[in-house]
């Protein structure tokens, strides 16, 4: 990308490939979901990667090859299958998979796909909290319903640092007061990286708080969760410092995610 030109960035919760009626979606039926997204770079979250649940599907690469997106890094956060009924996953170390990488076992985390040449990959681990997540579902003993409580995941964030731009996807603690530190902790770590920087993921934080709370400025404002009619923003695009200008701020509703997709053209300050 040369400096200065634009590109449009989005970002989008995946709820491993479940579509609208809950059930997850095959590769071919989650590339079509995606494949009208206009993104340049996108932020994926709740990615899964070989699991049973969704087939085995590599959800970050069905997503980066629908895109036409030739660059793409995940990250995974758990290893295993996550489960509320049993302990069957574990924390994973913050690393990096891409697309020559094989899956080496069933993972679930974020990713982050670029048309545009990407110059260097880089991510952080945020750690998880102590929080923990009220969940009723089915007793898979008894079938009655019942409530789980289900431990905060770790947390990472990915940046691609393209010509003239930095971007940065991550998702999150579900507990407000662990987001707000994690997001303060990646407004420092963004300062490291080269600028302007553009976060996009979702924050679990609502509204103009996550800008605020980080100093920077909302490219997008619109609700996103949930999909079908959303109350509130959880998912964020922002730039990060100053000197970056947006438009063209648009929520897409697709086929597939309990969030809606957020996109933003962005323009570093040789473009205007």
């Amino acid at each position: 990308m040369p400096d200065g030109a634009a590109l449009r960035v989005g970002t989008l919760n995946l709820a491993s490939g479940r579509g609208p009626d809950g059930r997850v979606l095959a590769a071919p039926a989650l590339a079509a979901a995606v494949g009208d997204l206009d993104v340049d770079v996108l932020a994926v979250q709740e990615v899964d990667a070989g699991q049973p649940r969704s087939g085995g599907t590599d959800q970050a690469a069905v997503v980066a090859h629908a895109l036409g997106a030739a660059d793409w890094r995940a990250a995974a956060t758990l290893t295993g299958t996550p489960s509320p009924f049993r302990r069957t996953w574990a924390a994973a170390e913050p690393d990096l998979r891409g697309p020559d990488t094989a899956v080496p076992v069933p993972a679930y985390g974020i990713a982050l796909v670029s048309r545009r040449p990407v110059r260097r990959w880089e991510v952080l681990g945020l750690g998880a909290g102590r929080a923990r997540l009220p969940l009723r579902a089915p007793d898979p003993a008894t079938g009655r319903a019942r409530l789980w409580w289900i431990p905060d995941e770790p947390r990472v964030a990915v940046a691609a640092c393209l010509d003239g731009l930095t971007v940065v996807g991550t998702h999150l603690s579900f507990a407000p007061p662990t987001s707000i530190g994690q997001l303060r902790r990646l407004r420092r770590w963004a300062a490291s990286l080269p600028g302007p920087v553009v976060l996009a993921g979702d924050l679990n934080l609502p509204g103009g708080l996550p800008a605020r709370l980080a100093g920077a400025t909302r490219l997008v404002s619109e609700t996103s969760f949930p999909a079908a009619a959303p109350r509130t923003q959880l998912d964020h695009l922002l730039a990060l410092g100053d000197g970056l200008a947006g438009s063209d701020p648009a929520a897409h509703h697709l086929r597939v995610g309990d969030h809606r997709a957020l996109t933003v053209t962005v323009r570093p300050p040789a473009a205007r």
